[in-house]
């Protein structure tokens, strides 16, 4: 039976990553935010590929899964475009903007592991001129951060073709309003935030994050080192984080816990059981720098989730 094919719509992009061997905290003031004026001098600092998409499909591949990446890249991304095609993740909708560059982030991480981005959205303000309804054999969809524009063009047409697919605001959510967020949440099946960005729609709409699960298959509020909380048929399930090997860079986890999710929903796992997969690629991946560095075989995954999990595959 072949592998069902995921779309996964977001942003790529490259990422520069810094870190700071120190605590932003300890450098601002609280009493003088409204005039920040503060420099942290890094001593390492490395380009990696990144973006949600390119991350989540990376991700998604190594576990066995079939990603197919929907996103907008610049003039610049020919060395990315190779490197997913030698990876083996589809294709089929990655468009090239040739006015444009490729979004680039510009992240910077402490030693408690906050971060301060700077983001430049470049060709991926260009996302809505992909269509999903264009892309053959889909089972599953991912509507992840990318350009405003473009992320309700894919929710209205995951929709039309009755599609399931998660919707993942993330870093977008500024852009929405609340009635924005209460119309992509009732096109999606799926809604997955963390703790923090479900306070800004619960903020936003007016609605405790807790109200808009009868309404959808699963939702999945992440909790950083705590795990995630899963809400589904009318149950509140907790999922444990797995422990890391070596608690090294951030970078990238949520979309490795993502890629977890994707293939168990893919594959007619319970959802509780998708986010320990999710949560164990996570755990892998924050032992490496950036978002696509770390590696495993499909045999060593299933290895490690049973023993994990104590849980068949």
């Amino acid at each position: 039976m072949s592998e069902p094919r995921v779309l996964i719509c977001g942003s790529m992009a490259f990422d520069t990553i810094c870190v700071f061997q120190g605590k932003f905290g300890e450098h601002i003031l609280p009493e003088a935010t409204h005039k920040i004026s503060v420099s942290f001098m890094v001593d390492r600092m490395r380009r990696e590929f990144g973006g949600c998409a390119g991350n989540i499909a990376y991700s998604l591949k190594l576990v066995g899964g079939a990603p197919v990446v929907c996103a907008t890249v610049g003039n610049d991304a020919a060395g990315y475009r190779d490197r997913l095609q030698q990876l083996g993740v589809g294709l089929d909708t990655l468009k090239t903007i040739p006015e444009a560059y490729t979004a680039q982030a510009y992240i910077m991480t402490d030693l408690d592991d906050n971060q301060i981005t700077s983001f430049h959205a470049g060709a991926m303000f260009h996302s809505h001129l992909n269509d999903v309804t264009a892309v053959d054999s889909v089972a599953l969809g991912i509507v992840a951060p990318d350009g405003r524009d473009g992320m309700f063009r894919h929710a209205r047409g995951f929709a039309s073709k009755k599609i399931p697919f998660i919707f993942d605001p993330g870093q977008a959510m500024p852009a929405f309003s609340g009635d924005d967020l209460k119309e992509l949440i009732g096109l999606a099946e799926y809604l997955t935030v963390n703790d923090y960005e479900a306070e800004m729609i619960a903020q936003k709409t007016g609605q405790p994050i807790e109200s808009f699960a009868s309404q959808l298959k699963g939702l999945v509020v992440t909790l950083g080192g705590h795990g995630s909380r899963v809400y589904t048929d009318g149950k509140v399930i907790d999922v444990p984080v797995v422990p890391a090997k070596e608690l090294v860079d951030p970078t990238g986890c949520g979309d490795a816990f993502r890629a977890g999710l994707l293939y168990g929903i893919a594959h007619d796992w319970s959802l509780e059981k998708a986010c320990k997969l999710g949560s164990l690629i996570g755990s892998i991946k924050i032992s490496e720098r950036g978002g696509q560095n770390h590696g495993f075989s499909e045999a060593q995954i299933r290895e490690r989730f049973a023993s994990v999990w104590k849980e068949n595959w």
